[in-house]
């Protein structure tokens, strides 16, 4: 006499699937793992001179910035969206810069009349 139900193939496949006790534990690993960059010190002369390219930017602008981003530095080329000054941001193409992560600002709009 058979006391349990036959179980259908689809949920006993399941009980052999392979069982992550540690959600995230590999993510985590992974993330220990990457390589990091040190902030740059940047000389006052350069950090007047992108406040001084901060002021010119306009919504609508194309310019490449140099920004420091969770251990990195990333290049991002595209329009501007908004210089949020009230907040101290630069957003383009969707993305918010804070005015402090910005390193570099490129752009024919920065050209020497």
């Amino acid at each position: 006499m058979n006391r349990h139900s036959k179980m259908p193939p689809s949920a006993r496949a399941k009980q052999f699937m392979p069982f992550d006790a540690l959600k995230g534990f590999q993510e985590a690993l992974r993330e220990k793992e990457r390589v990091t960059e040190p902030v740059k010190e940047l000389p006052e002369d350069w950090v007047l001179e992108l406040d001084r390219r901060l002021r010119q930017i306009r919504a609508g602008d194309l310019i490449t910035a140099e920004y420091f981003s969770n251990g990195q530095y990333l290049r991002l080329t595209g329009k501007v969206s908004e210089l949020d000054k009230a907040a101290g941001a630069l957003i383009m193409e969707g993305v918010r810069i804070p005015f402090a992560a910005i390193s570099d600002l490129q752009g024919e709009i920065f050209a020497v009349q």
